[in-house]
């Protein structure tokens, strides 16, 4: 199962980096669970307006690392930060549950500090 998840991770990390909002809708279902600060996102619709914001707070090439990331069975941490134009982040944080071959739950936080 871990090769799984870290195969699906790198899935979506690459996706991430590249704002490809297609290839990052391929790692979850319609019943998949986004929780976040503003509240829990549900359906492939929801989850791609939740990236489409992401995105213009951290387009593409934005600095951008990866400070710890951790797998445990069907169960994945990550801790980053990040550096746009429109704002620093020195902390990010996300927790993936996936299910099969997606993610079926997905926590995640930021401090974000406007530019």
């Amino acid at each position: 199962m871990e090769n799984n998840v870290e195969q699906i991770l790198v899935h979506h990390l690459t996706a991430f980096g590249n704002n490809d909002l297609d290839a990052i809708l391929e790692d979850y279902t319609e019943t998949s669970v986004l929780f976040t600060p503003k509240g829990i996102v549900t359906g492939l619709d929801n989850i791609r307006q939740f990236f489409v914001g992401f995105f213009a707070v951290i387009p593409t090439g934005s600095a951008f690392g990866m400070d710890q990331k951790l797998i445990e069975g069907n169960v994945a941490y990550i801790l980053w930060n990040s550096d746009s134009d429109l704002a620093q982040i020195p902390v990010g944080t996300d927790t993936f549950v996936f299910e099969g071959d997606k993610i079926k739950y997905h926590t995640v936080a930021d401090h974000r500090i406007a530019k």
